[in-house]
């Protein structure tokens, strides 16, 4: 019973319609976040990888290019919802499931690999990567905030790993920030990479229920989670080589392509 990488690929998209036929530095970002899928699997061993769609056309290329897919229902709104789908409509099992996000180009495919590693050896029921901020990238992610404070999530965790709280807020307030800056190389602040490795069953109990108090406040999916009282376990990545969030704007496409002129294209192409 091979784990699965699924990639939620939804063609509606307000600000970048088709936004998975998007190309960015001549590659669609559907070939780059599966050529990310792709190199984790291979390292993993015992993985498939599985395109997650809800129109013909992103079904279509899909395929063209060599990867598996499936039909979800457009209904569906979040990237775990359409996970779960695409298990269900494959027909076959999985003990982990990866949703990893479709507008993603980014992703350190070594992120990937550390969390399903993580979730083969554990109990816990999610899996989930952070990244602990040295102090000049927590100075660039509170900047970036003061423009879009939606951006960015932070972590909580215990000393075991088992995450405690995710928030749009950087946490945790330091009241001696000054001394801390001196005395350490790294900040304490933990920045969340929206990537996740569930148990089915806790994805299918994620699924199953409503949109919990603080996952609407946050709007951070994972808080249902804890809510429910699923354990979280937050592995300690390192910074990824290019960090971005999501593609979601014509705007994003043009930052995305600087970033690549700037620190080398990551794209490995699977198929080569």
């Amino acid at each position: 019973m091979a784990d699965l990488i699924v990639i939620p690929a939804r063609y509606g998209s307000t600000r970048l319609p088709g936004k998975p036929l998007h190309p960015i530095a001549g590659r669609l970002l559907l070939e780059r976040v599966a050529g990310i899928a792709m190199v984790a699997a291979r390292k993993l061993g015992d993985v498939e990888v599985m395109v997650a769609t809800d129109d013909t056309r992103i079904l279509d290329k899909a395929h063209e290019i060599g990867l598996h897919a499936v039909m979800t229902s457009p209904d569906i709104t979040s990237g775990s919802g359409r996970a779960l789908a695409a298990l269900r409509a494959s027909g076959r099992s999985a003990q982990l499931v990866v949703n990893l996000q479709g507008d993603a180009p980014f992703t350190a495919p070594d992120h990937i690999v550390e969390i399903v590693r993580h979730a083969r050896r554990s109990t816990a029921d999610v899996t989930t990567p952070v990244v602990q901020l040295d102090w000049p990238r927590l100075d660039a992610l509170v900047a970036h905030k003061q423009m879009t404070p939606a951006s960015g999530t932070t972590c909580i965790r215990a000393a075991d790993g088992r995450a405690l709280w995710f928030s749009k807020t950087v946490l945790p307030f330091m009241r001696k920030e000054a001394e801390l800056r001196g005395e350490l190389p790294l900040s304490p602040v933990l920045q969340h990479i929206g990537l996740y490795c569930y148990r089915t069953p806790a994805l299918e109990a994620f699924e199953a229920a409503p949109p919990s108090h603080y996952e609407v406040l946050e709007g951070l999916e994972q808080l249902r989670l804890i809510e429910l009282g699923l354990d979280i376990r937050a592995v300690l990545v390192p910074p990824a080589r290019i960090t971005m969030s999501g593609v979601d704007s014509p705007l994003d496409v043009e930052r995305a392509e600087r970033l690549i002129a700037e620190h080398g294209d990551p794209f490995v192409d699977w198929r080569a």
